[in-house]
Parts: structure tokens; sequence; C-alpha cells
């Protein structure tokens, strides 16, 4: 977790929100060690009922060229197919299949923001789309394929 952002108690214990800066109201997970280690990623619900991604690029987020690192692109859209696809899936899922178009680069203190949408939630699969932007600048779109999924949780390592 970014050390400049407190959270909340929550009543998900693997989902928490941010109760001071720049997030503040805004909601990440804290189950996926990957994501914790290059985000943090926020998302919230707006009064539209649509859901709102963003996240501010640092100097970690940045590959040799200054600019945000493709990987980062993606890693954030795919934490983001979950948060836009989330009410649909109501539980665990896995991404099943991911396609994405590099459009602008990204930059060092820029907010980026992401949307997208659900185009079709069936009885095992969610297909859903997205586009990232900073600020008027589309930088990125993707869709992607979410598989319901049902597994027990695995023993944490050293437990």
């Amino acid at each position: 977790m970014h050390e400049l952002t407190k959270m909340a108690a929550s009543p998900r214990p693997e989902m928490h929100v941010a109760t001071e800066g720049e997030f503040a109201g805004w909601q990440t997970w804290i189950r996926d060690s990957f994501e914790n280690h290059i985000g943090p990623f926020w998302h919230r619900l707006e009064a539209d009922g649509n859901v709102r991604c963003a996240f501010r690029v640092e100097k970690k987020h940045l590959n040799g060229s200054g600019n945000v690192h493709g990987g980062c692109f993606m890693a954030f859209a795919d934490y983001s197919l979950f948060a836009i696809g989330r009410h649909a899936l109501n539980g665990k899922g896995v991404t099943v299949n991911f396609g994405c178009e590099f459009l602008d680069a990204g930059h060092e203190g820029e907010l980026i923001e992401c949307t997208g949408e659900v185009t079709r939630a069936g009885k095992s699969l969610i297909f859903l789309r997205g586009q990232m932007t900073a600020g008027e600048r589309l930088l990125f779109t993707f869709s992607g394929t979410i598989k319901r999924a049902k597994w027990k949780s695995l023993p944490q390592p050293n437990a």
C-alpha cells in the first residue's frame, strides 16, 4: 500500500478504502501481491453507476524511455477488468482472454484513468472493454474475458 494513504476498515477483508490523500474514498484490493507491488491502483463507483479506475504515475511505473511501461498499462487494464466487472462477476474469476492497443505514452506525474463496460455477462464468461486516458488523451484501449471460477483458498506459504 502507498505509505501516504490511510485505509479504512472494510466489511470485505480484501477491500480497502482510502481515507486521506488524492484517492480518499476510492477502493483497492489487497489480495493481489503483484498489484500491491506495482500499484497502487484504485477504483470507485461514479454517481452514474459506472466504475472509474485510476493511478498516479510514479517513477517505478516507467520504462527505460521515461514513459509508462507497457506491462504497467496491461496490469492496470487487468485490474480494471475486475473492477468494472465486479458486480457481474459477483465472486472469483480469472482472466482468460486479453487484447489491447497502445495509442499514446503516459508520463510521470500524470493521473491515468480507466473506464469501461461489461458487453455481455453469460453463465460462465464475462466480456468487457475499456479505455485508458490521461486528461483528454486516449492512451490505451483493451478488451478481455473473465471466467467465473470456484476454488478453495490455497494455504499461505510459511503459515
